[in-house]
């Protein structure tokens, strides 16, 4: 909140924006950030509104969409193509949040998808400067821009190179959420030739220039926003390292009074085993012997036997070596032959892993179920079937399955990094505390003893009931997320006035 003269509080008008968000637009896990973290904001009695482009597979009827903004000219800094011509749309949400819909026929009407484009520099570098020439109409000028991630990391460039006397945008204060450092614009950030690299005080490239494609936005976004944060707050400290930090760790060792860690929320009445029609057999934290009844569904999904003595693993989300899925596999080839454990596993992703999973269910085919594929209802009956969830990440800047895990009772096993190490505390069998397993080293001994010691702990009913309620009592709920977002705009702010001595000075050859 910011404070007046007079000492009393104000609600902010905050405009967040972003490549996509749910529901209009859902490939990646922020796409329900954006989502939740708006509805929690507005709860709260700020003016929280998104923007994000209007790709051609958003349905306008069903969501209502109507024309705000016709005509809008977005400079491109190209002499022979000065400008390209968008209209903004908008439509209302039953929570209230306002979402304005870049349009524009060339770069977003025409595709099929979100990303992996070969032009994407182009696409985002228009959604960041369409937004800040949207805020120019005066339809919503913001206290705060919230921008995420790396396709709208030149949103802060711009603004205080191109726009910084701007009347309209002067005064406005920005902060940048980075959810995942390895990702930096499309290019090999790790073997980027001298030629070709880019440390971030350069002007902005022309939308049509190739250097544009070589532009480091995620390096910018860092380097000029008021404020920036990580989804959680081991992994704001994890990317000062060289072994996290993708090349950007001294930088960001450089800027680090202005980054901080939130760590993700959970929308809580939509992930409620209480009421979730998703899920065989609705249950709480004190009726869990229903919880059965979902895991013998899910081991009929899969085609397991239905066997309630046989520990079983899950694993829901996307198929990448950021998740660990190889060691996950490894691993378990070497429990299958002498525990009595089944694992699931839902989420599609990189074709070797495929394999790997492909092999491991023919290998053993009684205790093995796989779905490489996307699936947006069936992760609710993993959550609510599965015994364990295992999440063994090389890294993890946040992690949201292993909170949607806690929710219905399934127990984490994780590796102890990111938002995984803030979320999950491993269990004290004297104590009766903790909500998780936890492990240290990438290995496969590492992740076999807590394998093994979570199939022990299994056969003690009792000792188990306690630490599933441990886990389905932890609370991860936006409510807590969106009020530490507050303070973070409040530094965004803060600094914004004090001239921020680690936001990027603007020379006047830029202009």
């Amino acid at each position: 909140m910011r404070v007046s003269k007079t000492g009393n509080t104000t609600k902010l008008k905050i405009l967040i924006v972003g490549a996509e968000a749910a529901p209009y637009a859902t490939v990646g896990g922020f796409a329900s950030v954006l989502a939740y973290l708006s509805k929690e904001l507005k709860n709260l009695g700020h003016d929280v509104r998104i923007f994000i482009p209007k790709f051609g597979f958003i349905d306008e009827e069903e969501y209502k969409i109507e024309t705000c903004v016709t005509g809008l000219k977005v400079p491109t800094d190209d002499e022979k193509n000065s400008e390209l011509i968008c209209n903004v749309k908008c439509t209302e949400d039953s929570d209230g949040v306002i979402t304005y819909l870049l349009e524009n026929k060339e770069y977003y009407e025409k595709r099929a998808n979100v990303y992996s484009y070969v032009d994407d520099p182009t696409r985002f570098a228009l959604l960041s400067r369409g937004a800040l020439e949207f805020i120019r109409t005066g339809e919503f000028v913001p206290d705060v821009i919230h921008t995420n991630d790396w396709h709208t990391g030149l949103l802060a460039n711009y603004l205080k190179t191109s726009y910084r006397k701007d009347p309209v945008l002067q005064d406005i204060a920005t902060v940048f959420t980075i959810h995942n450092l390895r990702f930096q614009g499309n290019f090999d950030h790790k073997n980027v030739s001298e030629l070709d690299y880019d440390d971030g005080k350069s002007a902005v490239s022309s939308f049509f220039s190739p250097r544009l494609n070589h532009l480091n936005f995620m390096r910018r976004g860092i380097l000029y926003n008021d404020a920036v944060n990580t989804v959680s707050r081991t992994y704001s400290r994890e990317i000062l390292t060289p072994e996290y930090g993708e090349g950007l760790d001294k930088l960001l060792l450089e800027v680090k009074g202005k980054v901080f860690g939130i760590v993700n929320g959970l929308d809580y009445e939509e992930f409620n085993p209480a009421t979730d029609n998703l899920i065989e057999k609705n249950y709480d934290i004190d009726s869990l012997e229903k919880r059965a009844v979902n895991k013998t569904a899910l081991q009929r999904e899969f085609d397991l036997p239905a066997d309630e003595e046989a520990l079983l693993f899950g694993f829901v989300g996307r198929l990448d070596y950021q998740k660990g899925i190889d060691l996950m596999i490894n691993t378990l080839r070497h429990v299958f032959p002498d525990y009595n454990v089944q694992f699931v596993q839902v989420g599609g992703g990189d074709g070797g892993l495929t394999q790997m999973l492909k092999d491991l269910r023919d290998e053993f085919p009684d205790q093995v179920g796989i779905h490489p594929y996307s699936n947006f209802t069936l992760p609710r009956l993993v959550f609510a079937g599965s015994d364990s969830i295992l999440y063994p990440s090389r890294f993890e800047p946040c992690g949201i399955v292993q909170i949607e895990a806690m929710r219905y009772g399934a127990i984490p096993i994780v590796r102890k990094v990111g938002g995984l190490a803030d979320t999950v505390q491993n269990f004290d069998t004297l104590k009766r505390e903790g909500n998780g397993f936890v492990f240290r080293n990438f290995n496969e001994y590492s992740l076999f003893g807590q394998i093994a010691r979570a199939f022990e702990l299994f056969k003690n009913k009792e000792v188990w009931t306690k630490l599933q309620k441990n886990a389905m009592e932890s609370d991860y709920s936006w409510k807590h997320s969106a009020k530490e977002y507050e303070k973070l705009y409040d530094r965004a702010i803060t600094f914004k006035l004090k001239d921020n001595p680690h936001v990027q000075k603007v020379e006047s050859r830029f202009f």
